[in-house]
């Protein structure tokens, strides 16, 4: 029996093999359905027009604008209005600002903590207004009574005069004084950390709406709502309830006090209900349920809260008790559908899991019905015994597939949605970044669609016992994704273009009257798509990425559309950054940017290279290079990524390189070449070596059959 197979089999567990990926069930997404989800009803929520007056375009979060003058017919006519550099050029800072647009004036905040007011028709700054020097993702400031309001890195809410960017009033969040006083505020307000202010800001009737982050670092999340005028708390709602409230018999012990659950998205509002509809994020320990017995609410939850009290009206938890990082925060999209000939008030939630979640506004019920289906299970996690599965179908497959970017890198454990890991590194889609993670999506009044960007990106899961590291991307790995057209009627997948480029991560989705989609992408490109297909019909090069959500707004009866390009850090930490302000116009006559380099499609090894000359062309496996001695290290790893000595090993064609198992390592190490088949050295037993001569220039990516994260790099010239 081949070794490799054997070991791929042996090592699978209770999860799937290779052999089992690409099933029926991953291929459903697949077929196609004709026609667009019409008639659409007149809206609760009303289009934007002239105006994009906050993060999500209205409150409902459509991200749909009436405006028409940009049609399928001319959009390739577009130029640039006008372009600025927010930061002076700086390329030091990803930015993620979904930009607004009141009355000609566009509103931005940078990760730098500069706010900014800026003409719409020129590009002109009017004014500029620092919040501090502690940098954080800041995702969108909110307009209301004359201000405008924004989050800052030093936890601080700044309210604005909207005119002069003069600050108004100022609010510190996240201190001791706001939270239960039976908690050590040393420890963060009950949490191993008090976490961030986080996602844009909502204003609606005389309050704003402030979330938090930071459940990766045991935060116990929170929703704020203030004041508008004075910035006075009005009311809080905690992600993990304390006791004697509703939900806190959920968690083991006191695990509620670290139990994460940050809402770090903007919500949506409802105001004929009343209602504020918030996603709340997974759990803490994220991968490692063994502490937190129990569902875990109001982790990976939609909540409907009363928008003035923020008491809970109604909950809808999409996973429970996550291990997976599941945590479906998304900005929620309020629709009214047309089903079975009723009209139906929805707000449509998800989704990590590649599945949305389609609930009736006033009651939480679900539209298409809900599954309760059993899943795999593991004594050590707790795991639930079933997760919700929604009508309909998912939007993207969930478990990896060989023919995809989703092809698994070889001897892990592979799995799909739900499937169980504990210490053994194992190989699930989706992974932690999605399915679709936190790209804002669009749902059009004209064809009655939902669009959104995925992303094919698969995540290693272990615990993080003994150096492991959770959710890490496979190195070597391939990234894709695509967008997706949902029709909510029946929560089935209306048409899927599939591309070269994650577009999980801020990619957010503008629909427009004329027919006209706009999408950024993390190599610098905004697309103009056909909203019926998704065929491309025009592109610009912005010179950074497009991690953000296009506006389109209108000044003097001419149609703008506007976008910010500054990057990000995932899945691909090589986005090209920047700090581009653009605005296009039918006619403009400013060019595009020059190319940035483009990310790696391939998850990369970025330590420095090691010459074959210092290394004696030899590679030690189960070992960590030493930077400082330029040597091998002395004690056998298991676990890590980098335990390949040297982990990115440069030699010239025709170089033999020897491949060595220590003799005082314990265990069998080898190393496989994946995907190109170059080599491979068989199981070497402490001791043994394996020599291969390098002929063909070329990048060769390899990993070792019996602890597949460790995984090395040959650049051969």
């Amino acid at each position: 029996m081949d070794r490799r197979s054997f070991l791929t089999s042996t090592a699978a567990g209770t999860a799937g093999t290779v052999a089992l990926l690409g099933t029926p069930a991953a291929q459903a997404a697949e077929k196609s359905k004709d026609g667009l989800a019409l008639p659409v009803p007149a809206q609760s929520h009303a289009a934007t027009g002239k105006d994009h007056p906050k993060a999500g375009g209205n409150l409902g979060n459509h991200s749909y604008s009436s405006l028409k003058r940009i049609t399928t017919a001319n959009v390739r006519d577009l130029g640039g209005a006008w372009h600025i550099n927010l930061e002076g050029g700086s390329t030091a800072a990803h930015q993620q600002c979904a930009v607004i647009a009141q009355d000609g004036v566009l509103y931005v905040v940078t990760t730098q903590q500069n706010v900014f007011a800026v003409d719409g028709r020129t590009g002109a700054v009017r004014w500029k207004t620092s919040v501090g020097t502690e940098t954080t993702n800041m995702r969108g400031v909110a307009l209301g009574e004359g201000l405008a309001f924004t989050i800052s890195g030093a936890n601080i809410v700044y309210a604005l005069d909207r005119q002069t960017g003069a600050v108004v009033w100022t609010r510190e969040l996240l201190v001791e004084d706001q939270g239960d006083p039976g908690c050590d505020p040393e420890s963060g307000q009950c949490g191993g950390s008090s976490g961030g202010l986080a996602g844009a800001v909502v204003y609606w009737d005389g309050l704003i709406y402030i979330g938090t982050e930071g459940s990766t670092a045991g935060a116990r999340g929170r929703g704020y709502a203030l004041k508008a005028s004075t910035g006075e708390v009005a009311w809080t709602f905690w992600g993990t309830p304390g006791p004697g409230e509703y939900g806190h018999d959920t968690w083991e012990g006191d695990s509620w006090k670290t139990g994460g659950a940050v809402c770090w998205i903007h919500p949506a509002v409802d105001p004929e209900l009343g209602l504020v509809y918030w996603t709340f994020g997974n759990p803490y320990p994220r991968t490692d349920g063994s502490s937190r017995a129990g569902d875990n609410l109001f982790g990976n939850c939609l909540v409907a809260l009363d928008a003035k009290t923020g008491e809970r009206r109604w909950h809808f938890q999409s996973v429970h008790h996550d291990i997976w990082d599941y945590d479906n925060v998304m900005s929620p999209v309020l629709a009214d559908l047309l089903i079975e000939g009723k009209k139906r008030r929805v707000v449509v939630y998800g989704s990590k899991t590649g599945m949305y979640y389609i609930l009736d506004r006033v009651t939480g019920k679900p539209v298409h019905g809900i599954e309760e289906r059993a899943v795999p299970q593991h004594a050590a996690q707790k795991t639930a015994p079933t997760q919700p599965f929604p009508g309909g179908e998912p939007f993207v497959e969930t478990e990896p597939r060989l023919d995809k970017a989703t092809r698994p890198v070889p001897f892990y454990p592979t799995g799909g949605i739900y499937e169980v890991f504990w210490d053994r590194a194992t190989i699930l889609f989706p992974g932690a970044g999605g399915g679709a993670d936190w790209a804002f999506p669009s749902f059009s009044h004209r064809t009655g669609l939902l669009y959104v960007g995925y992303g094919l990106v698969n995540s290693a899961y272990s615990n993080t016992h003994g150096g492991r590291v959770n959710t890490a991307r496979p190195l070597g790995e391939y990234f894709a994704g695509g967008l997706a057209a949902v029709d909510p009627r029946t929560n089935t997948l209306a048409w899927r273009r599939e591309g070269d480029w994650s577009l999980a991560h801020g990619n957010g989705v503008l629909s427009t009257a004329g027919g006209v989609l706009f999408q950024g992408r993390p190599d610098g490109i905004l697309t103009a798509l056909d909203d019926r297909d998704g065929r491309q019909l025009w592109s610009w090069q912005c010179g950074a990425g497009v991690n953000t959500s296009p506006l389109t707004y209108e000044i003097n009866g001419e149609q703008y559309v506007a976008v910010l390009a500054g990057g990000n850090w995932l899945p691909y930490p090589d986005i090209p950054k920047g700090d581009h302000l653009w605005a296009f116009k039918l006619g403009g006559e400013v060019g595009p940017a020059t190319a940035p380099t483009p990310p790696s499609r391939r998850n990369q090894i970025r330590t420095a290279a090691v010459t074959g000359e210092t290394a004696g062309n030899t590679v030690t496996l189960g070992r960590i290079w030493s930077s400082a001695t330029q040597t091998p290290g002395t004690t056998e790893n298991l676990v890590a990524q980098n335990a390949m000595a040297p982990q990115h090993l440069a030699v010239p064609k025709g170089t033999a390189v020897t491949f060595t198992n220590p003799s005082d390592n314990r265990s069998a190490h080898g190393a496989v070449s994946f995907f190109e088949a170059e080599f491979d050295t068989g199981l070497l037993m402490p001791g043994e070596s394996y020599t291969y001569t390098f002929e063909t220039p070329g990048e060769y990516f390899y990993n070792d059959p019996v602890a597949p994260q460790n995984t090395g790099k040959i650049v051969v010239s």
